[in-house]
Parts: structure tokens; sequence; C-alpha cells
């Protein structure tokens, strides 16, 4: 092992640089100057440069480190890039001829001192000396030559290059590259999605979030589906293994996060994707992350680093329950990336390389070519949309035209439900089987082999499928709408290829009435809380698609949903398993149920009132008293239930105490519609007579209770509001009285341990990103130039 930052390896590597793309070479030669010889540089233009096809320039500083070359004085230097997609290809001394003359005008202009001469290709020991000599005829004063095989060399032996072009963990033998340790790690993490690692582009979102992850331990990856967010944790899980020797953990939850983090393993490198909900908010995993965010915080603090994932729009709603102001060292602008922010050039690159990986003939490929810049400037862009354009499975009846290719990019939903039409009936069932128990938390797909039980077997014969014909369907679907993945224990199942697929299948299943109701019968409890609806056919569709159920199997549904609300704690279910199981009811009770599903639920659930009034403090977290709310709505509460609801809120607004029932801004919380004005001030005098008045006996039990722990304090927060409503209705007195309070429980709490010194990281800072290096003109070469080679 060498100095920090390299490793030498063992034998003479080489890869695959063959399968880049020649913008990708480019990059690829950016990225070693930057970070192996420290150059800064820039770029001329593909055309009209002045004689330099792909050239950078700049001037040369002597690195600091090994470098792979001799010293170099300092001055003016050109890199020249020359890029072949034959594997076995040798550069020849003839094939520079254009070069020689063009070098000889730069030398005259005194831009030219040095001449570095990249290739991909072989060079033989006699062509090199012939292609120094022609160059040092030409004036250049010192001429390198540094073929593919000093480029192998260099992604060798620099592991901060393998990070910032982390593409090249899938050009090579990574034994050859890795310690022993490092290379179990990579081959499990590439082994899960060979394809992502082949297909990868360094992005600017994928900069940052590496900067983000070494210099605070920490980055949350944000965007919409499809856009990319898990390739770039996949990314990063594979980079710390290399450079960090991190053991990754694939977590589901934050619980599991800080259960599993060893506090004597200071090299731990924690992934968990959709940390806040797959498909919308699911608010008691937030209030998990709140609660266990300080337990994380002291991992990263310790040298674990942690990656998680969200879309956009449920981050937007944890956002406010996730108080990250009470955790200095969570900066949320520093360590957030929104992955969906792309130039025209990643875009550009992303939709190359997954053509170049695809399956399409090089004819459709070459008729495609004229029309993809244009794709690749389609809005939304989604990488996902740009995976499915280069597989056949996706495009067998695409028009090849502009119009046709760009909204294929631009709407990939809608033309994927004429794509499920397509398939026949074994692939059906054998999507649908996957479906319907995709979501069970112990095995997140189908199993393989498939034993099928009563219900999968009803889906097989409903769909007009046979198992024979679903196991050859499996096989066929794996690679495009399905991919093969094995749990930590090693058993393999299938899942779909991505998020959005599965979606996609979701809305399909509402247009075929003969699947629905055996993909209900089918699907785990998991499934049928989180991946469907009850809500009216025209109320639209909640942000990630869910299955729409129809009227006619509310009742069958209702069974399923109470018979889950009504099943007490199991033997083998810890509590939290329990609280989450009957949280996720109500969740779908909440947001999930129309007014026809509830009437029929609650006909079918008399116990459920009596359950719902027996609600706790903190009420804000607690979803009963929305559910009541939502039934209110309905026209579905009695009114001796609100009664005691009104009862159980006035009892604990004295003794929690909690003040969650105070008119609420904008008036949307479940107590504006469960409370009148009247009710309100009543309570309000309530918490003056039962609280205020006795408020110097209950300081003392407050501290003694909440023993100054708590980051956020829960009885501070509820006596401000207490302070403020009494405020706006002129009571000064009574306002005056809390404020007292306050500040006697301030100075009675014990401080909370001062958690807020400056940390720095055992890594050292990342490189500033790389600039952008080329400069646009009219008529620069194509991307696409050699997509169809």
């Amino acid at each position: 092992m060498s100095s920090a930052g390299e490793v030498v390896a063992v034998g003479s590597p080489r890869f695959a640089l063959h399968t880049l793309g020649w913008r990708a070479f480019q990059d690829l030669c950016a990225a070693v100057l930057r970070e192996v010889w420290g150059q800064s540089v820039q770029a001329f233009a593909d055309s009209n440069d002045g004689g330099r096809d792909g050239a950078f320039y700049g001037t040369w500083q002597p690195p600091t480190g090994p470098s792979g070359v001799r010293d170099i004085p300092p001055g003016p230097f050109v890199l020249q890039c020359k890029h072949t997609k034959r594997a076995d290809a040798t550069l020849t001394p003839s094939e520079l001829e254009d070069e020689f003359d063009k070098v000889s005008a730069l030398v005259k202009r005194g831009v030219c001192g040095t001449y570095v001469l990249l290739t991909n290709a072989r060079v033989t020991g006699t062509s090199e000396e012939k292609i120094r000599r022609r160059l040092s005829a030409c004036g250049v004063a010192h001429p390198l030559v540094l073929d593919g095989q000093w480029l192998s060399d260099m992604i060798a032996t620099h592991r901060r290059l393998r990070m910032f072009v982390p593409r090249v963990y899938g050009l090579g033998d990574l034994s050859q590259i890795l310690d022993e340790r490092a290379y179990a790690q990579t081959s499990v993490l590439m082994a899960s999605a060979p394809e992502q690692v082949v297909t990868f582009v360094v992005t600017g979102a994928y900069r940052k979030a590496a900067r983000a992850l070494s210099e605070h331990g920490f980055v949350l990856l944000l965007g919409d589906p499809a856009v990319g967010k898990s390739v770039i944790a996949l990314m990063l899980a594979i980079s710390a293994a290399d450079n960090w020797g991190c053991m990754a953990i694939k977590a589901r939850t934050s619980e599991e996060l800080v259960q599993r983090w060893n506090p004597h393993e200071k090299d731990q490198f924690f992934w968990l994707d959709d940390a806040f909900g797959a498909v919308r908010h699911e608010e008691h995993l937030t209030h998990a992350w709140a609660r266990d965010l300080p337990h994380v915080m002291s991992a990263v603090k310790n040298g674990a680093r942690v990656v998680l994932t969200s879309r956009s729009y449920i981050y937007n709603e944890a956002r406010p329950l996730l108080k990250p102001y009470s955790y200095p060292r969570l900066h949320e602008q520093q360590v957030t990336v929104d992955v969906a922010d792309l130039t025209r050039e990643e875009r550009q690159q992303i939709l190359y390389n997954h053509l170049a990986a695809g399956d399409q003939p090089q004819g459709v490929r070459t008729q495609m070519k004229p029309h993809l810049e244009a794709a690749a400037d389609a809005a939304p862009f989604r990488p996902e949309a740009a995976r499915r354009l280069g597989l056949q499975a996706f495009t067998s009846k695409l028009p090849l035209t502009r119009q046709g290719i760009t909204t294929f990019m631009a709407q990939p939903q809608q033309l994927l439900s004429d794509v499920y039409n397509q398939l026949d009936d074994h692939a059906h069932a054998a999507l649908a089987l996957v479906y319907a128990t995709a979501q069970d938390k112990a095995l997140p797909g189908l199993p393989k082999p498939i034993t099928f039980d009563a219900s999968d077997r009803n889906i097989v014969d409903q769909a007009g499928s046979t198992q024979a014909g679903v196991g050859k369907a499996l096989t066929a679907l794996t690679g495009t709408f399905l991919r093969l993945n094995t749990s930590p224990d090693g058993q393999e199942y299938w899942a779909f290829h991505h998020p959005t697929l599965r979606e996609g299948f979701a809305a399909w299943l509402t247009t075929q009435p003969h699947l629905m109701p055996m993909v209900l019968v089918g699907m785990t409890d998991q499934a049928l809380l989180s991946r469907t609806d009850c809500l009216s056919p025209g109320s639209g569709q909640h942000q990630g698609t869910l299955l729409r159920i129809p009227p006619p199997l509310y009742p069958d549904v209702a069974r399923r949903v109470v018979a889950l609300r009504q099943r007490p704690r199991e033997r083998e279910e810890d509590w939290l398993q329990y609280h989450n199981r009957q949280r996720a009811v109500l969740v779908y009770l909440w947001q999930n149920s129309s007014s026809g599903f509830l009437r029929v639920y609650v006909a079918a659930d008399p116990e459920l009132y009596e359950a719902l009034v027996q609600f706790d403090a903190p009420t804000a977290y607690d979803l009963r008293p929305r559910v009541l709310a939502r039934l209110h709505r309905a026209g579905l509460l009695p009114e001796g239930v609100r009664q005691q609801t009104i009862a159980r809120m006035m009892e604990l607004s004295v003794t929690a105490p909690d003040a969650d029932w105070v008119e609420a801004e904008g008036g949307v919380g479940p107590w504006d519609v469960l409370l009148t004005n009247e009710e309100r001030e009543a309570m309000l005098e309530h918490v003056r007579q039962q609280l205020v008045l006795n408020l110097d006996d209950r300081v003392e039990d407050w501290v003694g209770e909440f023993a100054g722990d708590e980051d956020d304090d829960p009885v501070e927060n509820a006596l401000r509001v207490y302070e403020e409503a009494f405020k706006e209705r002129h009571d000064a007195s009574t306002a005056s009285t809390i404020d007292w309070a306050i500040d006697n429980y301030q100075q009675m709490r014990q401080p909370p341990e001062d958690d807020t010194s400056e940390w720095t990281p055992s890594t050292p800072s990342l490189h500033e990103r790389l600039s952008h290096l080329r400069q646009r003109s009219g008529n620069q070469r194509s991307l696409f130039d050699d997509v169809d080679q």
C-alpha cells in the first residue's frame, strides 16, 4: 500500500476504455489532468479550435506527488485526446499527419511548449519514438505520448480519480485495483445493478454529493422519480468502499441504521433509499428519523458515512417534522443535492451511455442519431426513460422520428400503458405476481424459485397463463421490466427494474378488471396499505401512482383493513412493528379513503370510534385526531363521539400540556374541523383555570419528567402557544404569568449537553468541482457522432 489516496496494483490492469464514447474519454482525460497532475485546464471547442481536435490547454505546474510522467518545466502545454472504439487498435504515426501540421502553428503562436498525446489505443515503442521525433521537429520542447495502458495504470493507482470517474469500476478487473475487503464489497454492490455502473455519468450533482460525503459524512439526494438518485447512491457506496474501505450497509429504516452502527467500526457506509416513504410521505418514518437523528449524527461524527434518498415532494412534506435546526451538524444547504439538476451535456452523455449499453440494432441507432440531441433536451429529462429508449422491449412500435422519440422521453408513463398492453398473458401474470408480493418487508419481491400458493395460482389463472409460462416470462422480463436481486441472506428475488415501472403497472392494472381482485388477494398487508387507495374515481391521483380500488371492491378491502387494525400484537412482533402497522391503517383511513369507502368501513368496524378517542399527547404526532376530523368532514362522526373527543383534548391540554388544539395558521388542522369557536374559547378558559393558576406546582413536575434532554421541549412550546393565545385576547395578566413560568422552567432544567462543537472530518476535502471545460460553438461535433459505431 502506498501513500494516502493511492494503491499499488498487482499486475498490469487494462480497462475497456474503447467502450467509452469520444466525449466520455475526453472527460476522463480532463479528470486525469485535474486529479492526478493537479493542472488547471481550459478546453478548445470541438470545432474551429485552432487545430486542436478535442484538446486542452493551460500552463503546466509541476505536480507535487507521483504523476506518472517525467519532469516537465512550467510553461504552456496542450493535451491532445485521441479515442478509438476498437478494442485492439494500435495508433500509428500516419494517423496523426493532420495533427503534426497543426502543432507547428501552435508552437509558432507560443501556446505549446509541451505537447501530451493521450490515447486509449496501444502505442508501440517504435511508433512512440517516431511520434515524439515528429513533434520535436515541429518545435515542441517536451513531447509526451501516453497510451491506454498508462491511463489504466493511473486509474489503478489513484483512488481519488476513481471517485470522480466511478464508471471505471465497470471497465476492468476490480481485483487488480482494490484490496480484498473493498473488492468484496464493491463486487456485491455492482452485482446488484451492473448496467447502472456501465452507464453512469459523473454529473455536477454526483460531485456535490461526493464532496458532501467526504466533508460532512452525510448527504441527502433529492429528485423526482426516475432521475437517478439510487444510481448516485450506488456509485457513492462503491467509491466509499474503494477510497475509505467502508463496509456498505443498505438499511431500510433509521432504527435499523442505529442498530447496525458499530462505534468500534469507524468506516461504515449506510445507504437508505426512500427514507421518508416510497410513493407518499409516511409520517412514522419521518418521526423515527427525527427521533434517531442525534444517534445518526453521532455515528457520522465517529466516521460513519450516510446517504439518504427521497423524492422531492415527499421530503417537502417530511422536512417540517425533522426540525433540522435542532441538529447543527446537519447543514441542509451543504448536504442536500438536487439530482435532477443536469446540464445539457450531462443529459446527452446519459442518453448516449444507455443507447450504447442497450440492445438496439445498429440500424435503429443510426435512424435515431439525428434526433438524439432533441431527445436529450426533452423536459422533463429522466435517465430511466433514456434506459428504456436503448431497449427494444420498450420501443418495438416507436416511430423513429423526432416527435416520436422526444415524446417517448418526455412522456414515458403515457406510453408505458401501451407497452404493457403489447405484452402477452404470461408476462402480465408474471408482473402481477411481482407487484402483489413486492412490498413484503422481509423480502421485497417475488422469491426465486417460486412456490405457487393458492393466491399466486389464482393470479396466474385469471391472467390466462400457466406456471410454466410465468417462469419463462420472468426470465424474459429480467433486465428490462424486472431485476433479479439478492437479499442479505442470499435469497434471490424479482423486483421491478425501477419504481416508475411498478407505478406504471399499477396504473395499467386499473384498466384490467379481471386481474384486480386476484392481485388484491395476493397482495401482502404492507402492499395493500402502501400501494393502493380507495379514493373517489374522479378525485385525481396521489403524486406517485397508487392502485385505485373501484367501489365494488370496497367491502373486501374494508374487511382486510379492519382485520389489520383489530389484530393484537403478535408474539413475533416487537412494539415498533405493531405500532407501525396500526399507524399505517390510520394513514389509509385519513389520506387514502373516500367518503364512500369510509361509510363501508365504519359499518364493518363498530369498535373504531372507541379506539380513536383514546389518542395521546403530543396530539400533533397522533393520527387518531386526524382520522376523527376526516370522519367528521364525511358526516360519519356521531355527535356523542365528537364530545368525547373534545373532553379528551381538554384533559390533555392541561396535563401534558398539549396546545395542538389552539387555532392553527390557515385553519387546516384537525381541531379546526372538530371544534367550534365557542368550544375553543371554553377550552382556553379551562386552561386558564386549571393550568395557569397552578403553574407553580406544575413546573417542578415537568422538570423532573423531561430532565432537560429534549432538543425541542414540548412543555416550553405549549406554554409559548398559550402565552400568545392569551396575548391575542388581551389578557396580559395571564400571559405574564405564563411568561414567568417559562423563565422559571428554563432555569430549573438541566442544561443540555453542548454538542455544537466544530468537527473536522478525518479525510481531506475533495478538490473543487471541475469547471465546465468546453465552449459551445454552432458547428461543434455532436456527442452522438459515434453512437452507432
